[in-house]
């Protein structure tokens, strides 16, 4: 069996827009990805590391924990040994008390990478190669998350080409998720569940390649 890290925020969390509910793991698209790559045949297992704020590098002012800089080298040794990492992050870094543009999330991202590679796995282990997905822009924030992300959507203009440019200069795999889907349409950041469901699939199609 092969095993998969998905390190990512609430979009993979699976909030459902407008709620603190969360989707089952079928219906997210961790579990997504998963059921299409056995499907295939693949027989993986898909780990989930998702915190509901994770920054890519920076810390939450009124919550602990959500830089994703810390503990990333412990979750590499907890999962090995690995055939995938994926990493899904960077809306968090365009919240309203944060001045970031995709440049800064990006070099975020190139940290995140550095971690994964440095973590001090068993000897004889792989060092598992990385797929950095973008996710889809933030759209005009709607709900009670509105003054959490206002400005949001024009901080985190040009994402995807940001972290496109890292991973290449990494020797990552990259996939940009606004290629399958927008951000939910109820509040403007996360995934609705049909949206959840055409990203899964996508990543089981991007993640194949890489096991």
């Amino acid at each position: 069996m092969q095993h998969i890290l998905v390190y990512a925020d609430s979009l993979s969390w699976g909030i459902i827009p407008l709620t603190r509910q969360r989707l089952a793991f079928e219906a997210r698209w961790p579990g997504v990805m998963e059921t299409n790559l056995n499907a295939e045949g693949r027989n993986v297992r898909v780990h989930e590391d998702c915190l509901n704020g994770r920054r890519t590098v920076w810390e939450d002012p009124y919550k602990p924990g959500r830089n994703g800089l810390q503990g990333l080298a412990q979750r590499i040794e907890i999962h090995s040994p690995l055939a995938l990492v994926i990493l899904m992050l960077g809306t968090n870094d365009f919240q309203s008390m944060h001045p970031h543009n995709a440049w800064h999330s990006a070099q975020g991202i190139a940290a995140l990478i550095t971690a994964i590679r440095q973590a001090p796995i068993e000897p004889g282990m792989a060092v598992p190669p990385v797929l950095v997905a973008a996710p889809p822009p933030i759209r005009t924030p709607k709900g009670p998350i509105a003054g959490k992300f206002v400005g949001g959507d024009e901080k985190c203009a040009d994402l995807a080409e940001a972290y496109r440019e890292v991973a290449d200069s990494l020797d990552c795999a990259f996939f940009d998720a606004a290629t399958v889907t927008t951000s939910s349409q109820v509040d403007g950041v996360h995934l609705d569940a049909d949206q959840h469901a055409t990203l899964g699939e996508a990543m089981a199609k991007a993640a194949a390649p890489l096991l």
